[in-house]
């Protein structure tokens, strides 16, 4: 019973770190201005993502702009659609694995490829985790090279927007649940082969009592 508990704690939190990086690749806040030297007042804020650049002007208007061209895009940017569109899709595969195999339903009788199932559930959820990390890691790589490089101008440099920061709350809400349904799927699997072992029955002799052997 704990065990399933906690199998389902481990489903909503993949659930809920798949929303998130599903979140974190559409919003365009994964490079925002950064306000430093003679760029401390300025009108208008710049906000940079993985589709669509947009700018926000001082008066609250904002005007989003989507990228015209997908090869004329810098390689992070490219690598970071493919990688979090993987993951947006991967996260529906794990979901309905993992549902299949989970102990809370009856899609599969409990056995061992039922603990397999929902491991290979797991499994996935982590990939998803590792996946999503790669693009984000890139870019806070980027925007603090740039940050401190004193070749790149004020106007130009950058700092780490919400969406990365949203994106690393997913990921560790990935990992977490991933490693958490393959814990419950070994000790599941434990319980499954666990060996039953059945005392025979006592046979009652032909004068009708019991045999002495049957007692101890």
């Amino acid at each position: 019973m704990t065990s399933a508990a906690l199998e389902i704690l481990g489903v909503g939190l993949g659930i809920l770190g798949w929303g998130g990086g599903i979140l974190a690749c559409g919003l365009p806040m994964w490079q925002v201005s950064a306000f430093i030297d003679v760029n401390i007042v300025v009108a208008q804020t710049i906000w940079e993502g993985l589709w669509m650049n947009c700018v926000v002007q001082s008066t609250g208007q904002m005007q989003c702009k989507v990228y015209d061209s997908i090869l004329a895009l810098q390689p992070e940017v490219q690598a970071g659609r493919a990688l979090t569109v993987i993951v947006a899709l991967l996260g529906l595969v794990a979901l309905m694995v993992t549902v299949v195999g989970a102990q809370c339903t009856n899609c599969i009788r409990p056995s061992k490829m039922k603990s397999r199932i929902v491991m290979a559930g797991g499994a996935i959820y982590i990939l998803c985790g590792v996946l999503v990390l790669v693009p984000l890691c890139w870019f806070a790589n980027i925007v603090i090279s740039d940050f401190y490089d004193p070749t790149v101008p004020p106007s130009k440099k950058r700092e780490m927007g919400a969406a990365l920061y949203i994106g690393w709350a997913a990921t560790a809400l990935l990992l977490f649940g991933g490693c958490l349904i393959c814990c419950c799927s070994c000790s599941q699997r434990d319980e499954t082969s666990f060996p039953v072992k059945y005392s025979a029955p006592r046979r009652p002799t032909s004068n009708g009592e019991y045999d002495k052997k049957n007692y101890v």
